[in-house]
């Protein structure tokens, strides 16, 4: 989870406040200098942090919080509101231009991660937003990375306009927008070069193809896990550019998130997407109450359900629950759940969601072992299909078969086998009970 250090370090000292029945104002500065150390260690901005621990202070010894019946909560709620508001306050979605097409251009340094950044935007622009993107090769200068956006644009079924590396990048960017025109697009995604430091060249290449083309969106593209110093690229592309937002990538990586707490503080510029993993998929618009919640350690409904929302196929949903409740559940429906749950991404993740599971005993810094799901996987995947629709015909004979086929040992077969066979008269019981309800409450539909 991206902040997991800060989280951990802000979840135990509020811990402390939360079970208190009433609040002083040195139990207040005891936990603002927790949170200072916690903040400046993970590379937040000084001076941001500074800021943050006055405002809060102010408004956590007031007579409000003091005196009300859970003032510990209420401390959590001033921080939870601060933290929303240095990260932005509210969403700031990505710009529609009155007239197709919108021309997005994309910024950075080198090993940010921008052209694989601009491939997942077009692909969330068309899959969640029913858009219709074009790539655009104006990185003439590194080597492959005309090749990397086309190989993108192939497997995300993308358009993508390239004239090769002998023309300039500014005549590239104008074609490709008349070309968009053209061909009735809604969105222009211009993958410009990027050095490994900012200098002279790089921005005035950068400002005439602005002046060309007159882009509605110039987002920067920084690694988070640069810490204090994507504040300071921020910063300097902004001055040059102006930029309009903010792209963070590799959220999810093991970095410390004073990237993502400074840079709207520092820069003004919002923060409108976050690099959540590698796959494709793994961009998420940035919602800053969202993640002071994740912060926090409140769990993210909204995300969750969302997630849930886009890798979900609602009527299989409904037949599955059907399955469950007359216990025919079958092998088979087990896989396509467990590849339906993998698609929403990291399991780690997304229990980080569920309000109050970090709390919840054996929960706090949970490791799921993907190799075990894996595991589980592969052993079914190594049953015949008359063995997935009815596991009771699998003998001692086909669990050894099965075990070796899948690489596997026999107590793993065992196992499974029995946790699923336990699944089933659990889940029988559950429509059963609720059978018995409903003839009880005249037909009342309990929700399980």
């Amino acid at each position: 989870m991206a902040f997991e250090g800060l989280a951990n370090r802000l979840q135990e000292t509020f811990s402390k406040l939360r079970g208190k029945g009433k609040v002083s104002e040195n139990d207040v500065n005891d936990a603002m200098r927790e949170v200072r150390l916690a903040l400046l260690e993970a590379d937040v901005n000084f001076k941001v942090v500074k800021n943050f621990i006055k405002k809060v202070k102010e408004r956590a010894v007031g007579q409000e919080v003091l005196k009300s019946l859970t003032p510990g909560q209420q401390v959590i709620k001033v921080v939870h509101d601060e933290l929303t508001d240095l990260m932005g306050g509210e969403q700031v979605k990505i710009a529609v231009a009155p007239k197709a097409p919108t021309i997005v251009m994309m910024v950075g340094l080198q090993g940010a991660g921008k052209t694989t950044t601009t491939g997942k935007l077009a692909r969330y622009l068309k899959t969640s937003q029913n858009r219709k993107p074009l790539l655009v090769a104006c990185d003439i200068y590194r080597p492959a990375a005309i090749k990397q956006l086309e190989v993108l644009g192939e497997q995300l079924d993308i358009p993508v306009f390239s004239k090769g590396d002998k023309v300039s990048p500014v005549e590239i960017a104008r074609e490709a927008v008349e070309y968009a025109k053209e061909q009735h697009l809604d969105y222009v995604l211009l993958d410009t070069a990027g050095r490994l430091h900012i200098d002279e060249e790089l921005m005035n290449e950068l400002k005439d193809i602005r002046s060309t083309v007159g882009p509605h969106e110039i987002l920067l593209v920084v690694d988070a896990m640069t810490g204090q110093d994507a504040v300071n690229v921020a910063e300097s592309f902004n001055s040059q550019l102006e930029l309009t937002g903010v792209v963070l990538t590799k959220l999810d990586g093991d970095t410390r998130g004073g990237a993502a707490l400074s840079v709207k503080a520092v820069t003004g510029c919002p923060i409108k997407f976050a690099g959540m993993g590698e796959k494709m998929d793994a961009l998420e618009p940035f919602h800053p109450d969202r993640m002071a919640s994740r912060i926090l350690g409140m769990g993210d409904v909204l995300s969750l359900i969302e997630k849930a929302q886009a890798n979900v196929d609602e009527e299989k949903a409904k037949e599955m629950e059907r399955k469950l409740r007359k216990a025919e559940f079958t092998f088979e429906d087990f896989l396509e759940q467990m590849e339906q749950v993998k698609n929403m991404g990291p399991l780690e993740d997304l229990i980080g969601m569920i309000p109050g599971m970090n709390k919840m005993k054996g929960m706090k810094n949970l490791n799921v072992d993907e190799k075990a799901l894996a595991r589980v996987e592969a052993i079914i995947k190594s049953m015949t299909t008359e063995e997935k629709r009815n596991p009771g015909i699998i003998n001692a004979s086909r669990r050894k078969r099965i075990a070796k086929g899948s690489g596997t040992s026999l107590q793993e077969v065992n196992r499974l086998l029995k946790q699923f066979n336990d699944m089933k008269k659990m889940m029988k019981q559950f429509g059963n009970m609720q059978g018995k309800k409903k003839k009880r409450l005249g037909g009342f539909k309990f929700p399980f």
